[in-house]
């Protein structure tokens, strides 16, 4: 087995082109399958079975290992076994069919409409200003990732029809409306733009010296904005796409169009804000129901 394991990592490394980060980690879940096989005395490789990797899962499951991780692990497993498989090494996967325990999805944290406002709220008392109310205010009204908005252009961009066309995962690309506050903000910023950055930069989104925001620095001037808003929490631009689908969805219940407007490949992943939307369902009812559970004081 472990010769095999040898083999695998150096055709990953070589041939395949991995990363060490991911060739690292290949190691580590092939380095724990082989000291439980050896513990069983399952020497070859060839010999390990389906049961076998579920007893492993388990195992990784009891000893503390969380669902997501051993999720990761069995990827690991899989890659390894398809390769054998390509090599004639072994005739059959035994990973395939084989379940991680489930993950319990997080719901996203959203804001509730008060807190979006008062976010939203930014007195445009300097070009600085007017960039970030421009950048907060179309992340809410069309619900973009920050990769998206990061790398957005003014090509991209229809003030005048109020849509924007964006370049989503997978190279898709979605038509998207932009509210009336945030092409207002857009348009004041497009002035400022044009003066500090120059017409040759496509980017919206700049510094005051025309070069374009990263991520990163996208991520740091929501989270200022959010305590120089006196909000009771860090906001992170993520939050701002959720509170946009679930604001849209409390109000429509269009799950669909609600996945179009996020550019979601599939619905599943789309249905998670309609956990969401019965939280508010519950907590009004909760809340207002003359025969509800009261809150222990």
């Amino acid at each position: 087995m472990q010769a095999a394991i040898t083999a695998f990592l150096r055709h990953g490394a070589d041939e395949a082109g991995l990363s060490p980060a991911t060739i690292e980690a290949y190691r580590r879940d092939l380095t724990a399958l082989e000291a439980w096989c050896r513990e069983r005395d399952l020497g070859e490789v060839e010999a390990i079975t389906q049961a076998d990797i579920r007893g492993f899962a388990a195992s990784e499951h009891r000893r503390g290992l969380s669902p997501r991780s051993i999720q990761r692990r069995l990827s690991g497993l899989r890659r390894f076994f398809r390769h054998l498989r390509r090599e004639g090494v072994v005739s059959d996967d035994p990973v395939q069919g084989v379940r991680a325990p489930r993950v319990r999805r997080k719901l996203p944290e959203v804001l509730d409409i008060d807190q979006v406002l008062a976010l939203l709220d930014i007195p445009e008392e300097n070009e600085l200003a007017t960039r970030d109310r421009a950048m907060l205010e179309l992340f809410y009204a069309s619900g973009l990732r920050v990769s998206e908005l990061a790398g957005l252009t003014w090509d991209r961009l229809d003030l005048g029809e109020g849509l924007v066309r964006v370049l989503g995962k997978g190279r898709r690309e979605r038509l998207v409306p932009v509210g009336r506050h945030a092409v207002r903000a857009l348009k004041q910023w497009q002035r400022v733009h044009a003066s500090v950055a120059g017409l040759q930069q496509p980017r919206i989104f700049t510094s005051l010296k025309g070069r374009s925001l990263g991520v990163r620095a996208i991520q740091k001037r929501v989270a200022y904005w959010s305590q120089r808003q006196g909000l009771d929490q860090r906001v992170h631009p993520h939050q701002l796409r959720h509170s946009f689908a679930s604001h849209i969805l409390e109000s429509s219940g269009d799950l669909r169009a609600v996945q179009e407007l996020l550019g979601h490949a599939n619905l599943s992943t789309t249905q998670i804000y309609t956990h969401l939307d019965f939280q508010h369902l519950a907590k009004v009812y909760d809340e207002t129901h003359p025969r509800a559970k009261k809150k222990s004081s």
